[in-house]
């Protein structure tokens, strides 16, 4: 059974997807935002990663501590092979269900 995702799992994933390994909190949001004009609080991000990272989705890393964080060090995620095979899904089924609306739709 595929894995059912939400909306923001689903850009959290594809943002993921997009930036490749080591990724983190600052570079995720500012993707979504950049290419979905959506703005999303830190707090949601981290609390849906926690739980793709519960479910075997992305996993995570704490990186070295930094000085310009004062020393704090940054959290690190990357999608797993089951993340990325829900993510391929996702989008399979909403490819389905968008093919032949696009003249409705306005896309060519």
């Amino acid at each position: 059974m595929a894995e059912r995702l939400g909306s923001l799992e689903q850009l959290l994933l594809l943002a993921l997807l997009r930036l490749g390994d080591d990724a983190y909190g600052v570079p995720i949001r500012d993707e979504i935002e950049e290419r979905t004009g959506r703005v999303i609080s830190p707090g949601a991000i981290y609390t849906a990663l926690d739980r793709l990272e519960t479910r075997g989705l992305v996993r995570s890393r704490l990186g070295d501590p930094t000085p310009e964080r004062g020393g704090k060090r940054k959290r690190h995620y990357r999608l797993t092979a089951r993340g990325a095979n829900a993510v391929a899904d996702a989008h399979a089924g909403l490819a389905r269900m968008v093919r032949g609306l696009e003249p409705k739709l306005g896309s060519s």
